[in-house]
């Protein structure tokens, strides 16, 4: 028997899952356009539900795109008026939390039946503020929102665009199959906000990112093995001539290659095996069949929340 937590209360069920089946979605936005996005994210999920998934993970700040090459007019001590025109087009292309985009993502979970995660460009309304975060956002076959993360740490240049998240958005989420939860690109270089997630059990690792790099695949291979979990790294695919004409700081990406970001999106088992990817240079769904057993079995040897955890030495404290 397994319980599963939905709005409203709790579901019982009598059936006991020992394989789950993950999709990661690399995949093109329409980079400042979320009405479009939005449009392909529903008939993307809905793909992969059909293909028999039911966890699916997409890319970092999918919605509604990773402005890679831009400065929008910045510089150190000094910002420009067309800059600024090109932040408020990505400012009114980000995804209000909760909002109509929310909700229309919470309903197609709940008609997919699966747990979703979707990466976003969020406007927190709740903090009353016109502060831009990078964020993750879990939706449930219950139809609804369960959880957000907002990026602790924007990386170099991305400190411009986003706001910091704190430790209230370190969020996981309990499932039928296991604990899911992740982090965001580089924050997964941050030791102790791994931690922070490891210490909730997690079975399913979620790692968005906009690292194209191959470095990139020893950081998830290294977290599958770290934490012994599931992860299902996603990248978007975005080519140059994807990039609305209409920026005033367009001509910024003809130093760009034709292909920016490559994608390397990739399922990895907990003992760093590759069972989906990595996949380059296209579009693509990614799938695998997860066999929970070889959770425990991967924990003999090492087990990151108990015997190689060593709290008479190491106490982890989240403020």
């Amino acid at each position: 028997m397994f319980v599963r937590f939905i709005k409203g209360g709790i579901e019982v069920s009598e059936n006991i899952k020992d394989k789950v089946t993950a999709a990661v979605v690399q995949a093109s936005p329409a980079l400042m356009d979320k009405e479009q996005t939005l449009e392909k994210s529903l008939r993307l999920i809905k793909e992969a539900s059909q293909k028999g998934a039911e966890i699916v993970v997409f890319p970092e700040s999918f919605l509604s795109g990773y402005p890679r090459g831009l400065n929008f007019g910045c510089k150190i001590g000094s910002r420009s008026d067309a800059g600024r025109e090109d932040y408020l087009k990505f400012y009114r292309n980000s995804v209000k939390v909760p909002g109509e985009i929310t909700e229309e993502l919470a309903s197609a979970a709940g008609e997919a039946d699966i747990y979703l995660v979707m990466g976003v460009n969020e406007t927190d309304e709740s903090q009353n503020n016109s502060t831009i975060y990078n964020s993750l956002l879990y939706f449930g076959p219950g139809g609804n929102l369960l959880a957000k993360h907002q990026k602790l740490k924007p990386t170099g240049s991305e400190r411009l665009i986003w706001g910091e998240g704190d430790s209230s958005t370190l969020s996981t989420v309990d499932t039928p199959y296991g604990t899911l939860g992740g982090l965001i690109c580089w924050e997964n270089y941050m030791p102790l906000a791994r931690a922070a997630i490891y210490q909730e059990g997690v079975s399913f690792y979620a790692a968005p990112t906009a690292d194209a790099r191959d470095e990139w695949q020893s950081t998830i291979q290294h977290i599958a093995l770290e934490g012994r979990n599931f992860v299902l790294a996603c990248n978007q695919f975005v080519t140059r001539d994807m990039y609305p004409e209409d920026l005033n700081y367009y001509g910024m990406i003809d130093d760009q290659p034709k292909i920016m970001c490559r994608g390397g999106s990739a399922i990895i088992d907990p003992l760093g095996k590759y069972l989906a990817g990595p996949l380059y240079n296209e579009e693509g769904i990614l799938m695998a069949e997860l066999d929970l057993d070889l959770i425990p079995k991967s924990r003999m040897d090492f087990d990151v929340n108990g015997h190689y955890s060593r709290p008479d030495v190491f106490e982890l404290r989240i403020h």
